[in-house]
This record gives C-alpha cells, sequence and structure tokens, in this order.
C-alpha cells in the first residue's frame, strides 16, 4: 500500500511539473533603445575629512547630486574623484552638497551645525592639507 501511495505521489508529482513548464509560453519582445551616450565629466578635488565613516559621509553626499555616476573619496589624500553627467549639474553643486553634510572642500566651507552633529572620530582639522 505505501509503494502505491508513493508511486501515485511521484506521477503526481511528474505530472503537475510538466504541466506547469508547458503552461509557461516564450512570448518574443522588441524593444527599442535609443543609443544615446552621454559625455561623463570626471573630476577630483580635495575634501576634507579622517576615516571611513567620513568617506561614507562623504560619498553620499556626492552620490546624493543628480547626475552624479560615481564618487570616491581617498582617506590618505582627502581628494575626492567624482564622475557626472554635466547636463544635469555641476562641480560647484557637488562642492556644495558635500559641504552641507559637514566637510570642507576646496570651493565651499563645510557646514558649521552639520560638522558639530559629526561623530568625535569625523571631526577633522580645519586646516588640514588637502593633497592637490
Amino acid at each position: 500500500m505505501k509503494k502505491v501511495i508513493l508511486g501515485v505521489a511521484v506521477i503526481a508529482a511528474v505530472v503537475f511539473t510538466s504541466c506547469k513548464n508547458e503552461t509557461k509560453k516564450e512570448t518574443e519582445t522588441t524593444t527599442t533603445e535609443v543609443s544615446k551616450e552621454i559625455a561623463m565629466t570626471d573630476l577630483s578635488f580635495g575634501v576634507r575629512g579622517n576615516c571611513g565613516m567620513c568617506k561614507s559621509t562623504i560619498e553620499k553626499a556626492a552620490n546624493s547630486v543628480e547626475g552624479v555616476a560615481s564618487a570616491n573619496w581617498d582617506v590618505d589624500k582627502k581628494k575626492i574623484a567624482v564622475s557626472f553627467d554635466d547636463t544635469k549639474t555641476d562641480a560647484m553643486t557637488i562642492h556644495k552638497a558635500i559641504a552641507a553634510s559637514g566637510y570642507d572642500t576646496e570651493k565651499v566651507e563645510g557646514d558649521l551645525d552639520a560638522y558639530k552633529g559629526l561623530p568625535g572620530c569625523c571631526k577633522y582639522d580645519h586646516s588640514m592639507e588637502m593633497n592637490q
């Protein structure tokens, strides 16, 4: 009796599996992509900061700007490398976004209230060199 029940269960599983695969219909869709090349601008500039937490905050601020494709702040060199679409944003907008998060850039001083809210390890020396 157990063999019969087991056999029925196996057959039922095979039938349901094969039926399930048969009901899937392949549909062919064609999409037309408009190939539009976007010229990305690469920029590098100094940003004061100290640690990995600074890195996270600085990169998040830069990436929050519409048109920024990537941002990578180097903790040792105190520089950020940004790639962005210059039809959507400009360098000064990126500087201002980073400064609003509390960090000094080469062109804009960091927001003092945001700086005061940074963790202790992120409180950098305002006369710190930003390597060129």
